[in-house]
């Protein structure tokens, strides 16, 4: 099985590049956003036809359960910043793009084999998963009131980034199964000026990106 990963930061590649060397797994760094996201994953399909695509990396959190490190796999994701209006189609909902799925749902074996790292025993204690909604939008989100909003509007969302959706929506459109790993980076309604964030990477945990190691060897 050949295995795509795709992260977005050079921060996030040199993680996963010191935990990955079998050439079956191909790591490699789209750029932030969610262009930079679609065309790096339509690129990597077509060059390496990967059986699978994972997106990695690091997000803000939200939930009175979620910690900094902690780890929210998607159990579907979708966008939090497009809108395409009710004056043709009254059926599509906000974060919908019309004619395409309101959210993009993780491969079911895949979120299977993801959810089932909690109780293998291979993941440090330390380490919570937390499968569930993953928003994505081209806004890095460094203030309450901006959390407040997209909370708001998804209130069960674990987590917000800026790539999972566009990766989502290329591998559906190309027909390969799709899930997404995100380290929590910070707490935007527990943060000011992005502090945790900057924190996260001066301290971040050996075992942060463990779980996408995990999950690859669960394959």
């Amino acid at each position: 099985m050949k295995i795509g990963i795709i992260v977005a930061m050079d921060k996030e590649l040199a993680q996963l590049q010191r935990l990955f060397g079998d050439g079956h797994v191909v790591v490699e760094k789209c750029g932030i956003g969610k262009v930079n996201a679609a065309l790096g994953a339509a690129d990597m399909i077509r060059r390496c036809a990967p059986d699978v695509v994972i997106s990695s990396g690091c997000a803000g959190g939200n939930g009175d359960d979620i910690q900094v490190q902690d780890v929210v796999v998607g159990a579907e994701v979708c966008y939090h910043d497009v809108y395409c209006g009710t004056a043709i189609d009254t059926t599509t909902v906000y974060g919908q793009v019309q004619g395409l799925p309101a959210r993009y749902a993780a491969d079911p074996a895949l979120l299977s084999k993801a959810t089932a790292l909690s109780a293998s025993g291979v993941l440090p204690p330390s380490l919570t998963i937390h499968p569930g909604l993953i928003v994505t939008g081209d806004w890095f989100v460094d203030t309450k009131e901006k959390m407040r909003s997209i909370i708001g509007l998804f209130p069960e969302a674990k987590a917000v980034d800026m790539e999972s959706a566009a990766i989502a929506q290329t591998c559906y459109k190309l027909g390969v199964p799709f899930i997404s790993f995100r380290v929590v980076s910070d707490m935007p309604l527990r943060d000011t000026d992005a502090s945790q964030y900057h924190d996260f990477w001066s301290q971040v945990a050996e075992h942060s990106f463990q779980v996408t190691r995990s999950f690859v060897e669960s394959l």
